[in-house]
């Protein structure tokens, strides 16, 4: 190569990585502020005893799983939005939107109205059946939450356009917002303040019903205040696009994505059976460890929606620079996941503190958080790199290295259990290892001949 050459591609580099940035940080913000809330939110319900714990943990294990179906609508939405803002085409943008809505309302009301006419059953199903307290408290947090999640729903969808609308700072705002609400409410309507009837585990599912609410009317303004969306909405589609067509094209963009996130909710819900083999304690350590985890690999997910969002507008602006953006996605992803790692082996001690654990619980959960540096590198590179994957339809492929990914990890935690959380950590490390060989192997493909990525760096500075 060229010192030519060497240039063009170091700008390259430079270009899609700044936009990387731009468009991950509002990202991450948003992500953390709902992980934060939900740690808090946890902080209050303690008090009301083990069983409201219990109760509101596996309502929110539920949720998690829910939004598999969420995913579906909200982020195939972005990519076919993103990429028909790239091609600078109103009336795919305005097909795309309409695709996302009509998938909403699909899967909202059925989600909505099924998970409350079910609240019971499923109560008993996820604490083991009986009649006790825990499985009563589960019930009357679904009677409110479940119809609740219509609201999510919206609110993910909203913030799907948005980001594919280039706009990653409005919902970044609109989850502060709706989070700082749900903080507010919690001690409220929990412990009765200022008045208020105290509704105990009642009140942190109307809360954050409440919270998300506002979240959402605050959107809906943001939306129709959007000039590219307003100027979409208003321009008549060339061809008969149906909303049924519109609807089934955000399935087939989202479902991949949705199905890869279910997965990996799957596999981590496996997992804490495998620990369980090794003690309660250990259960109890690494299920604190999973919640510090959180900040560092939402890092990755906001890169890999950054990726999959500049991707998609890249392609559709008829410029191919998967390769370059994958390079730079890798190379964020496993350097947060290396300062992750960092931080981690350092302040362990102080972050099982944090969560008051017991002398026993805290030094099984440093030991693993000090052994997850590895795993952390790798992972970021991995979820990183998949974004481009989404962006350039290649969901499908991703999933099948997540599943293969999970399936290898499993068996290899079981088998390594006996060397205790150090032994889980390595097996988690050697699945995400091959995850991410993989993928960068299949990255790989899309490297262009000498003569497209020539005619590429003459477009290098278009946005």
């Amino acid at each position: 190569m060229s010192s030519e050459e060497q240039r063009v591609t170091e700008q390259q580099g430079k270009t899609h990585r700044g936009r990387l940035v731009r468009l991950a940080y509002p990202v991450y913000g948003e992500l953390l502020a709902g992980v934060l809330a939900g740690i808090v939110n946890m902080v209050w319900v303690a008090r009301l005893g083990g069983p409201a714990v219990a109760a509101v943990a596996v309502a929110t294990n539920v949720e998690n799983l829910a939004l598999g179906l969420i995913l579906m609508a909200g982020s195939g939405t972005t990519v076919l939005v993103a990429r028909a803002r790239g091609a600078r085409d109103p009336a795919a943008l305005r097909t795309a939107v309409r695709g996302g809505w009509a998938l909403y309302a699909l899967l909202a009301p059925a989600v909505a109205v099924g998970g409350w006419a079910l609240r019971e059953p499923l109560a008993s199903l996820v604490l083991g059946g009986g009649d006790g307290p825990a499985q009563r408290l589960a019930a009357g947090y679904f009677a409110i939450s479940l119809p609740g999640l219509a609201v999510f729903f919206a609110q993910n969808l909203l913030d799907g356009i948005l980001k594919g609308a280039g706009d990653t700072r409005t919902p970044m705002r609109l989850a502060f917002l709706g989070n700082a609400l749900i903080l507010v409410l919690d001690p409220l309507l929990i412990f009765g303040l200022c008045g208020l009837p105290a509704l105990g585990v009642h009140g942190a599912a109307w809360a954050t019903v409440a919270g998300r609410s506002a979240a959402l009317a605050a959107g809906l303004v943001a939306l129709r205040c959007n000039g590219l969306l307003r100027q979409a909405a208003t321009t008549r589609p060339a061809g008969r696009s149906g909303r049924f067509s519109a609807l089934r094209a955000t399935a087939a963009t989202g479902l991949p994505m949705a199905a890869d996130f279910t997965a990996r909710m799957a596999g981590t819900l496996l997992l804490v059976a495998v620990v369980a083999r090794i003690g309660v304690t250990s259960v109890a350590a690494y299920a604190i460890a999973t919640k510090a985890m959180y900040v560092a690999t939402m890092s990755f997910y906001a890169v890999r929606q950054a990726a999959a969002i500049h991707t998609a507008h890249t392609l559709g602006a008829g410029r191919d620079g998967r390769a370059a953006i994958a390079r730079q996605a890798a190379l964020l992803g496993a350097a947060l996941g290396a300062l992750a790692a960092l931080a981690l082996l350092a302040a362990a001690p102080w972050v099982m503190r944090a969560f008051g654990a017991r002398p026993d619980i805290a030094a099984a959960g440093t030991a693993f958080l000090r052994c997850l540096g590895p795993y952390l590198a790798l992972l970021g590179c991995f979820i990183a790199v998949g974004g481009v994957f989404e962006g350039a339809g290649g969901s499908p492929l991703m999933l099948r290295v997540t599943l293969a990914g999970t399936a290898l990890q499993l068996p290899l935690a079981h088998g390594l259990a006996g060397f205790g959380l150090p032994g889980v950590c390595a097996a988690m490390a050697l699945a995400a290892g091959l995850q991410c060989l993989a993928v960068l192997a299949l990255s790989r493909r899309f490297a262009p001949p000498p003569a497209a990525a020539e005619r590429a760096a003459d477009r290098v500075g278009a946005p």
